[in-house]
């Protein structure tokens, strides 16, 4: 059987059968989109769930909050573990991009690529037992949203799985969260450098002003669009700040 098509029948099995961790980027769900045609659902994002038990626990978030698997893994709330192994893959790929295309694969490859993996439902069900109601829900919208952006389509993700809706116990409260959306913002050539800014302080200022996330494809993606991400409010104010920097002022 060719490469490819194992490739894609694991990849199918695994949208099937399980519940997909990710951790740092977009770019998996791009990849699998456009390379397998699946339609990545039931994410959990390990990011997400990060900011959402930091709000809980009373910490602000601050726009572009990150925290990489590494942070993640010495963080004793989830596994006070050092990962310097990664650390020095992660050196080794920036001096050589193609570091993970040589083969056969070194015993500090494929350590650190098992790593990646062992490690991850640890912290996922240290997440879990953290996490409330409304956080649980936010996280399986925003796993939703995420998914979708970069895998552009013509039918406005209609065959994609639904947006999973407001649980009625929330509804009740008095402060129910609002409806999350994602919003694709084309961008008309020659633009994105006012969106973007001179070392990204223009875009850096929209997401101090809005609720909401915010991404460009770049490298990763369509690298004519802006995704935003977050409560339908917060989305239209950062749509209408984004179009303003892209207006010629004379």
């Amino acid at each position: 059987m060719e490469l490819s098509v194992l490739c894609s029948l694991l990849f199918r099995m695994l949208y099937i059968w399980s519940m997909p961790l990710r951790v740092e980027s977009l770019s998996s769900e791009h990849a699998l989109y456009f390379q397998f045609g699946i339609k990545l659902h039931n994410v959990v994002d390990t990011q997400i769930a990060y900011s959402q038990i930091e709000e809980q626990e009373g910490r602000t978030r601050l726009p572009d909050d990150y925290i990489s698997f590494v942070g993640l893994l010495a963080d004793p709330r989830y596994c006070g573990i050092s990962y310097l192994e990664k650390e020095e893959v992660r050196v080794l790929l920036r001096q050589d991009p193609m570091f993970w295309t040589y083969r056969p694969l070194s015993e500090m490859m494929i350590h650190a690529a098992a790593d990646d993996v062992r490690f991850l439902l640890r912290i996922y069900y240290k997440m879990m037992e953290k996490l409330n109601q409304r956080s649980l829900w936010y996280l399986a919208v925003r796993g939703v949203l995420y998914c979708r952006c970069f895998c552009i389509n013509e039918n406005d993700y209609a065959d994609w799985p639904h947006i999973p809706p407001i649980p009625d116990n929330l509804i009740i409260e008095d402060n129910a969260p609002e409806e999350e959306i994602l919003s694709v913002l084309d961008v008309p050539p020659g633009k994105m450098g006012r969106v973007i800014g001179r070392r990204g302080a223009s875009i850096l200022s929209v997401k101090e002003s809005c609720n909401a996330e915010i991404f460009i494809g770049g490298a990763k993606g369509p690298t004519d669009k802006v995704f935003i991400v977050g409560p339908v409010k917060q989305v239209r104010k950062a749509e209408a700040m984004l179009r303003g920097k892209m207006l010629d002022i004379f």
